[in-house]
C-alpha cells in the first residue's frame, strides 16, 4: 500500500493534518525525525483532533533508520524541482510518496539518494504548496492509480 513519509517537518498544523489524511485513507505516515515541533503539542492536537490516536504513524529518529524501513521500496520525492509532473507518474502500489520540509525541502543528500522525483505544475511567480495540500494531491493520484481504478 501506498505510505507518506514527511521528512523532518517543521510544522505541527500541517503534520497533523498529513496524519489525519493517512488515517482517513488507511495510509501509514514515516515522520522523520528531528520534527520542529513537539509531537503532543497543542496545535498538532488539534490540527489532528482525534485522528492522531486512530493513525498509522511510525516516527524514524533519523534519515538513516528511514531507509533501513524503507529498503526494497520505491521511493518518490516531491519537490518543486521535479521534472516529471506527479499526474504523468506511473505510481506502484508499495512506493513511499517523501514530502520535504515546509521551509526548506530535504537537504541535497536526499535529494541525490532518491532518483524519482514528482513535481506539481504552479504558477510563474508561485513558490511552493502547502505540503499538507500537496501531500493530499499526489497521495490522491497515487491511490488513483493504484486502488481507486
Amino acid at each position: 500500500m501506498i505510505e507518506i513519509a514527511l521528512y523532518q517537518p517543521d510544522i505541527a498544523q500541517n503534520a497533523a493534518t498529513t496524519v489525519r489524511l493517512a488515517a482517513c485513507l488507511g495510509l501509514r505516515v514515516h515522520i522523520i525525525e528531528p520534527a520542529g515541533f513537539v509531537w503532543d503539542s497543542r496545535d498538532f492536537r488539534r490540527a489532528g483532533m482525534d485522528y492522531v490516536d486512530k493513525a498509522d504513524v511510525v516516527r524514524q529518529p533519523d534519515w538513516s533508520a528511514f531507509l533501513s524501513v524503507a529498503a526494497g521500496r520505491r521511493l518518490v520525492l516531491a519537490t518543486t524541482s521535479g521534472a516529471v509532473r506527479y499526474t504523468g507518474f506511473r505510481f506502484a502500489a508499495d512506493d513511499i510518496i517523501l514530502m520535504g520540509r515546509e521551509s526548506s525541502g530535504v537537504p541535497e543528500r536526499v535529494k541525490q539518494a532518491v532518483p524519482d522525483h514528482v513535481c506539481i505544475p504552479m504558477q510563474p511567480g508561485t513558490r511552493s504548496l502547502n505540503v499538507a495540500v500537496a501531500t493530499a494531491m499526489i497521495t490522491g493520484e497515487a491511490l488513483r492509480q493504484t486502488v481507486w481504478r
